[in-house]
């Protein structure tokens, strides 16, 4: 029997949310078979942080490593899914009291930010500590990904967690959507498009169940 896959994408449309300030999603069709044309043809606008993303080390470093740079090892792989109940704020290790770490290699944490609505900007979310990305660097975990936009306060200018995330060599994803997807273990896929230089990139997110 297959196994059930779900994806944990956000949908691309003008409706979607984006960080304050930032480029929103649109599309410009050029050529259109109902017109006549041969194809359907259409060109995107859109920030590299568009919706479901990765971010790349260079977002905050500018000796890090570009979108196209990152190591694709850290976007395929065993997954790992869990609920917290904080609504805001750091979270530590001592927020995941039932995980056998050593099974770990990749966290995505569920929060309520999938619970709102595509259009509503999350203000108030979870991110991890300088605490918690040292310690999933001891354990050797190799992306945390979340449904927050952020790895940081929104208003935050020092970005302490994606500089520890960083510095642990631990790949970020942002904007999940897990509202559907039952805690446990998964094989993640998401990965970045091979962007020359860039900063991050919208991926593709699906978890496959394990049966």
């Amino acid at each position: 029997m297959a196994k059930r896959i779900f994806d944990i994408t956000r949908t691309i449309d003008p409706q979607l949310a984006v960080w304050p300030g930032d480029t929103p999603f649109s599309a410009q069709v050029l050529l259109n078979m109902k017109h006549g044309d041969s194809v359907n043809l259409t060109t995107l606008t859109l920030s590299s942080h568009t919706g479901t993303h990765a971010d790349a080390f260079f977002h905050v470093h500018p000796g890090g490593l570009t979108i196209d740079q990152m190591p694709l090892k850290a976007y395929i792989g065993p997954a790992t899914v869990v609920t917290v109940r904080q609504q805001s704020g750091p979270l530590t290790p001592g927020d995941f009291p039932a995980l056998d770490w050593s099974q770990v290699e990749r966290l995505l944490v569920h929060s309520a930010a999938s619970d709102l609505p595509p259009q509503q900007f999350a203000q108030d979310i979870v991110y991890p500590s300088p605490e918690l990305a040292d310690w999933l660097g001891r354990h050797g975990v190799l992306l945390f990904g979340s449904d927050a936009p952020s790895m940081d306060a929104i208003d935050s200018k020092t970005l302490p967690g994606h500089h520890a995330l960083r510095s642990n060599g631990i790949a970020i994803l942002e904007g999940l959507l897990l509202a559907h997807v039952p805690d446990g273990d998964y094989e993640l896929i998401a990965l970045p498009l091979k962007i020359s230089g860039g900063d991050g990139s919208p991926v593709r997110a699906v978890l496959r169940a394990k049966k």
